[in-house]
């Protein structure tokens, strides 16, 4: 009998089990190509998901290294457009308990400013963590994002979408993504998450992800690591709608080096 995991919400709100299983069978599908590691889905109902347990093991600076090269194949699989879903699903994303917008743009910073910051800037500020100015500051940053100053050739990255820490587990046979809010949208944003909360072998995961992108032919932009704020406002956003006052202030201070970013080559 297979080893299982079943994570269960009675509260559950229509489509939220269905939107992760399938997020993980879309990142599965990048897997036969190289594509980094995802856990197993066995069974999904409305409040419930039943997925392959992972036998936890210290991280190792070799996993990490083949953790990193493998997520640029993940990324490189794909996506139809900015803010769209995985291939195939239809029904509602979720980033934790949240909704997430589902769009199909093809300017990233119209998608990311209007889709992925200002609607959980709005939340944060109704739950009292981002004080009235910090919101100006904000939506200075988004405004900036918004007209394009960022937005570069890239195609849209088929993203995990919530890659923290805590959604990369460490097992025998290297890295397994778990919990994803998989949707499509701009590689440097899964780096940026990994980097928000400390991920194990951090700078290992980078250097291997930067070597490999450059051997596929697809090399990372010149200051990807200054633009790491930029790319932090989205999940400092959502926390700071729901985790307290703290986020809301990393949150502005995310804005203000973001404002202080120069227009870079597109």
């Amino acid at each position: 009998m297979a080893d299982t995991f079943t994570k269960t919400r009675a509260d559950a709100p229509a489509g939220f089990f269905e939107a992760e299983a399938a997020g993980l069978a879309w990142l599965a599908a990048a897997t036969e190509a190289g594509g980094a590691a995802v856990v197993g889905v066995l069974h999904t109902a409305r409040g419930s998901i039943e997925l392959e347990r992972v036998r936890e093991t210290a991280p190792t600076r070799e996993h990490a290294a083949a953790f990193g090269a493998a997520l640029v194949r993940t990324h490189s699989a794909g996506a139809a457009a900015f803010g769209s879903p995985p291939e195939g699903y239809a029904g509602p994303l979720f980033i934790g308990r949240r909704p997430l917008v589902t769009a199909r743009q093809t300017r990233w910073g119209r998608f990311y400013a209007r889709d992925r910051v200002l609607p959980f800037l709005a939340a944060a500020v109704a739950a009292g963590t981002v004080t009235a100015a910090e919101e100006q500051t904000v939506r200075a940053a988004c405004a900036r994002i918004e007209a394009g100053d960022f937005d570069d050739h890239e195609p849209p990255t088929r993203l995990h979408g919530d890659l923290w820490s805590g959604n990369v587990l460490w097992s025998e046979r290297g890295a397994v993504l778990i919990d994803p809010a998989a949707h499509g949208g701009h590689r440097e944003t899964d780096l940026a998450m990994l980097a928000l909360f400390g991920c194990p072998h951090l700078e290992v995961v980078l250097a291997a992800y930067e070597s490999a992108a450059a051997e596929e032919g697809e090399p990372l932009r010149a200051l990807w690591r200054e633009r790491v704020p930029l790319h932090q406002l989205h999940p400092l956003a959502v926390h700071a709608a729901g985790h307290g006052r703290h986020y809301g202030v990393a949150l502005a201070e995310a804005a203000e080096r973001t404002l202080a970013l120069q227009v870079q080559g597109r």
